[in-house]
């Protein structure tokens, strides 16, 4: 199996370099095939330059052969060059944006089947903000303020990003719409990265991760690792 890196948003600057290198490191080094999905940022017409901003960051950060994929619909999510690079690649990267969207066009396509063969051929999956929460069982769609179907990559947990500045007022909801479920927040500027030790993911960046499980609250900062668990395929 491969790594995943979840992101609590404000990607492509500061100490977001901490954790984007990292991943850069698993998926094989400098050299290593990075596709960059702006998917979640088509609803607004935004996709084309959220995919130049990343990039940008990951050449910035050392990465030579890394591109921003078209995949923006269901139809493209079905496209066999889409698809193909999809599998060959060593990071895969979920941009933020519209949650609902990107479920929705990965869910049940070709794309998503082959980045899940690229996950368990060892490759890097990561996601920002909207990126990560729909890599879960479920994710909160705070457009229409409930909770939805995720893609499954991840069980037990919902992410809830921008922590710091939005995401903690979405907890009292989430706690009584999904009350087994562990709630991880997770700041801006701030990833936690599976696969440091079995079982045990680990914090990087500039903020904090807060796990909500129960009736207990619990800070992670960097560096510091927290126990999380995962779905495997």
């Amino acid at each position: 199996m491969g790594i995943i890196l979840l992101e609590g948003g404000a990607e492509f600057g500061g100490q977001m370099a901490d954790p984007d290198r990292l991943a850069i490191k698993l998926a094989g080094g400098p050299d290593a095939l990075i596709s960059i999905l702006p998917t979640a940022a088509a609803p607004d017409n935004n996709h084309r330059r959220a995919g130049r901003n990343g990039v940008n960051w990951f050449k910035h950060l050392g990465a030579t052969n890394v591109s921003s994929l078209p995949l923006i619909d269901n139809t493209s999510a079905n496209d066999p060059a889409i698809v193909e690079t999809l599998t060959q690649a060593r990071l895969i990267y979920l941009l933020g944006g519209f949650p609902r969207h990107l479920a929705q066009t990965l869910m049940q396509s070709r794309s998503w089947q082959a980045i899940l063969s690229a996950y368990q051929a060892g490759a890097v999956i990561a996601g920002s903000s909207a990126g990560a929460m729909v890599l879960c069982k479920h994710y909160y769609d705070p457009a229409f303020s409930c909770v939805r179907e995720g893609l499954k990559l991840i069980d037990g947990i919902c992410i809830l990003p921008h922590h710091n500045t939005i995401g903690k007022a979405w907890v009292p909801r989430l706690k009584k719409l999904l009350p087994n479920i562990v709630l991880l927040g997770i700041d801006e500027e701030t990833g936690v990265i599976s696969g440091v030790s079995e079982g045990f993911w680990q914090v990087y960046g500039k903020g904090k991760t807060t796990m909500y499980q129960d009736d207990l609250n619990e800070e992670f900062g960097p560096g510091q690792e927290l126990r999380l668990p995962l779905l495997n395929f």
